[in-house]
Formats: structure tokens, sequence, C-alpha cells
């Protein structure tokens, strides 16, 4: 796309956002953030947030509200217990009044002892049979996680070797918090499994080190909530992850990791934040980011 002469480029960016570079096309320049739908591929909807029975400071009418106001359209829900994701997943009524699909995910967690040994405890791969055998109100369950790896070597555990290979058996998703070792280790179990890299590597994994792994892996995805350096302390987009998000524009998702209730309190400022980082990119790079590809993904129609 034709860029604005030097003098104009040098106006515009002392004239608006401090997000523009003198290089950006013309496109760049309005600054208005993204404003199509959202697919939220990383929401925990945890026993701090509702417990089943028990208290609940964010019951289901305010958190389908939150994402109605936030222009939420699907969410992937995992959550600890996973009452919390059966209870999104059965409020059939609410979730189309408010316009938001249910995708449900297998949580590995009964409790929060589970997040350093469930690689090798063998009762949490009986749970999850469990849970695909019963299914949720919403259907079929369509992914296993989100769990974390500590130490990338507990990729090698016979349970992660296992439910790696159920995954890829099963066509279901993975969403799997871990370093970049843990990815060569995990999909070295099951390499056609679809495997979401939450985060896209939290502990800040060089981009040119996560661009090496989307090379080498075709089927992985990245996760970009609380990603290390994808926006500038002003929430503008790097270059670096733009210029990546320019080379794998169908591999990335969007998600608000609301492992904590100050994640809920603050959702709609998250969506918003997100927005404002997805108006930076060509539009239907940031449609695809935003919306297309967990709805591809998880076979979620467009909204109407």
């Amino acid at each position: 796309m034709r860029q604005l002469p030097l003098h104009r480029r040098r106006w515009l960016a002392m004239a608006l956002s401090s997000c523009m570079a003198l290089a950006w096309p013309l496109w760049a320049a309005a600054q208005q953030p993204y404003r199509g739908p959202l697919f939220d591929a990383h929401l925990h909807y945890n026993e701090e947030a509702c417990a089943f029975p028990g208290v609940c400071p964010y019951p289901v009418s305010e958190v389908l509200a939150m994402m109605q106001r936030a222009g939420v359209r699907a969410i992937v829900a995992n959550s600890r217990t996973n009452d919390g994701t059966k209870a999104l997943a059965a409020a059939g009524d609410a979730t189309r009044a408010a316009g938001v699909t249910v995708v449900p995910f297998i949580r590995l967690y009964r409790n929060r002892a589970d997040y350093t040994g469930w690689f090798a405890d063998d009762s949490i791969y009986g749970m999850v049979q469990q849970e695909l055998a019963a299914g949720t109100a919403a259907g079929a369950y369509r992914g296993l996680g989100e769990f974390h790896l500590y130490d990338s070597r507990n990729a090698e555990g016979p349970v992660a070797v296992k439910l790696m290979q159920l995954a890829q058996a099963r066509g279901l998703a993975v969403l799997a918090h871990v370093d970049d070792d843990a990815i060569d280790r995990l999909m070295a179990h099951a390499p056609q499994a679809r495997l979401i890299w939450a985060h896209t590597g939290i502990g800040g994994a060089p981009v040119a080190r996560v661009r090496a792994l989307f090379r080498r892996y075709p089927l992985l995805v990245g996760e970009l909530s609380y990603r290390p350096g994808l926006t500038d302390g002003e929430g503008c987009l790097s270059a670096e992850w733009r210029a990546l998000f320019s080379e794998f524009p169908e591999r990335f998702v969007i998600g608000s990791d609301t492992w904590i209730n100050a994640r809920w309190s603050g959702y709609e400022q998250l969506m918003a934040e997100a927005r404002r980082w997805l108006g930076e990119l060509p539009p239907a790079a940031a449609r695809r980011i935003a919306w297309g590809n967990a709805a591809a993904l998880f076979g979620v129609r467009d909204p109407d």
C-alpha cells in the first residue's frame, strides 16, 4: 500500500499517537481500535470467581454481561474445577441471549496441588477420560488444558505423554502454559496435535525463537495474553511482533486469562487493550487474530 510522503509522515508522527512510526502506511494513521467480534481463547471461570456450590462473586449472568459489553462472541472455557466450565456450558439460554458461544475444555486440575504433579498422576488421566465420556450441556469437550509445566523436563512425564497422544487421536486442542523447550518435547509425543501455546511463552522467549518454532510446527498456535514484549509502555504493538503477525496471520489468537478475580474485574479493559493493538494491524489480519483463527479451529460460525 502507498505510503505518505516523508514530510507528511513526520507531521503525523508528532501530531497523532506515539504508537505511530514513520514507515507506517496510511491505514495506520487513524489509530482506530479494532471493532469486530472477539474470540477469547483463554478464559478461566475458576472457583474463586464462582464455587459450585459456594461463594460466587462473579455469577454467570455477570460474566456473560461483561463479555457482551466487550464484544466477546465466543470463549474457550477451562476452569478449576471443571464445574465452572460446565456451568457456563449449561447456561444455554443466557449464552444465546448474550451472543456468546462456549467452547469447553477439560482442565487437569481438581485443586491447586494438581498444578505441580499432574504429568505423572494417572488419576488425572482417568478424570480426563470420565469428562470426555460425559461431555457438557454445550456438547463435547474440544480440548485439554490449560496446564502448566514449570520444568520443561516434566513434558516427558507419563501422563503428559498419554494426554498429548490422546489429544492427537481424538482431535482435541491442547492449551499449554510452557516454555519453548517444552514445546519441542510435547510436539515430539504428538506431531499432529493442535497445540495452543498459552501466552506464546510467558517467560519471554525471543521472537526469533518463536518464529523458528512456528516454522517447525505448522499446527502450533500462539495465544497472546500476558506476552512480554507484545506491546510497549503505551500499549502499542511492537515492530517485531507486527512482523511476526505479518508472517503468520493465521496462527495467533487472543485471550484474557482470567486466572484471578482481578482479571475479571478488569475484563472489559483487557479486551479494550487488545482492540487497541489489533487496530494497528491491517484489517484482515486483525480480524483473523481477534476472531477468525479461533473460530476456524473450533468450527464456530461468524456472528450475525
